[in-house]
């Protein structure tokens, strides 16, 4: 069974930080790539960042140099580690695995970036 669970969002003020992680099944973990998206308010999913089963990252324009993504594999987590954070970057943050039969999304989690 496939399980994504998202933890780690709150408020934070402009220019602050905030760690997401990503918890995976362990079958999930081993065999897939991860992937972060973000739902701002009103607007459609986008594409945060992604890492694969050997840890090629992969990041959208928008949050290069500011975020980074990593993985634990004894924990079967995956993080997002956000910094610098703008209004913009206020979003609902879901993490993603694509098969071939399917994609499966976490519930997600809220980061609101305000002052």
């Amino acid at each position: 069974q496939v399980q994504l669970v998202e933890s780690g969002g709150g408020l934070v003020q402009p220019g602050g930080s905030l760690r997401l992680s990503c918890a995976a099944s362990a079958f999930v973990f081993r065999e897939y790539a991860i992937t972060w998206y973000r739902q701002p308010p009103g607007k459609q999913r986008e594409l945060v960042a992604s890492i694969s089963r050997g840890g090629t990252t992969n990041y959208a324009d928008s949050v290069k140099g500011r975020f980074t993504i990593s993985r634990d594999n004894a924990k079967n987590t995956v993080y997002l580690q956000m910094n610098s954070l703008k209004p913009e970057d206020t979003a609902i943050y879901l993490c993603n695995v694509h098969t071939v039969a399917r994609d499966y999304w976490g519930k997600g989690t809220l980061v609101t970036v305000s002052s």
